[in-house]
């Protein structure tokens, strides 16, 4: 069953939902919607130029927080039902969407299409494209095979490291799925990822903004946005997603 849009949800503690939202917006130069939810906990980021929407913000009650994915569709109940036979489980449903887990329990949102179509742009050299969902070693292989089997259409290969898996989506979907096997037995975690033409020079904004440095892999590098989230800044085209020279 095809997705026809996806969305990165940026999941921050809800005393410290407006500093993320605030940074978020500003890194990807969006306006906010209107704040949504029974405590207002939940805002899109809204681009300029026409674009739709592909990041938003949540600010959660308990824990420190990541990323999720949403999943938007034309039948939702159909999408669900087929994840639950893949061996998802069910988290909560809601009006019209619901909330899942991954067999290795990392939260997901089926929720239904609304029409979005067209990619936001490229902000000062970089685009948030990508949610990382960083897997313990007994998780990572199953993880791979459900999303492989869920993700009608998309693209299921290894990536650029052998503890990486990258899920590509047809073209004109913005955001896609890198699953990262960790070194360690862990509970599994989501972090979002920027695609950089120059990470030094998308650093040097994002800590004019708020972020600290953590620290620099092989062709990426990790930030702390000012809510306490990581991130990573990552050497890829932005347009294409490609992995470029560092």
């Amino acid at each position: 069953m095809s997705i026809r849009w996806t969305y990165a949800f940026v999941d921050r503690p809800a005393a410290l939902f407006e500093r993320a939202h605030t940074f978020w917006a500003a890194v990807t130069e969006s306006g906010l919607s209107e704040f949504r939810g029974e405590r207002g906990e939940f805002v899109t980021l809204v681009p300029g130029g026409g674009a739709d929407a592909c990041v938003k913000v949540q600010g959660v009650g308990a824990g420190a927080g990541g990323a999720h994915l949403d999943f938007a569709v034309d039948d939702v109940r159909g999408f669900v039902a087929d994840a639950l036979g893949l061996g998802a489980g069910l988290v909560a449903e809601h009006d019209g969407w619901a909330v899942l887990r991954t067999p290795a329990g990392v939260p997901f949102c089926v929720v239904p299409w609304a029409g979005e179509s067209v990619r936001p742009p490229v902000v000062r050299g970089s685009l948030l494209g990508q949610v990382c969902l960083d897997l313990p070693p007994s998780a990572f292989d199953a993880e791979v095979a459900f999303f492989g089997a869920l993700l009608d259409g998309w693209a299921s290969a290894p990536g650029s490291l052998p503890e990486f898996h990258v899920l590509r989506p047809p073209a004109g979907l913005p955001v896609r799925i890198l699953l990262q096997r960790l070194g360690e037995e862990r509970a599994p975690s989501a972090h979002v990822d920027l695609a950089c033409a120059d990470i030094t020079a998308t650093r040097a904004r994002h800590e004019e903004l708020g972020a600290a440095f953590v620290a620099d892999g092989a062709h990426w590098t990790v930030l702390r946005d000012p809510a306490g989230g990581v991130y990573c800044l990552t050497a890829r085209d932005p347009g294409t997603g490609a992995l470029s020279a560092r």
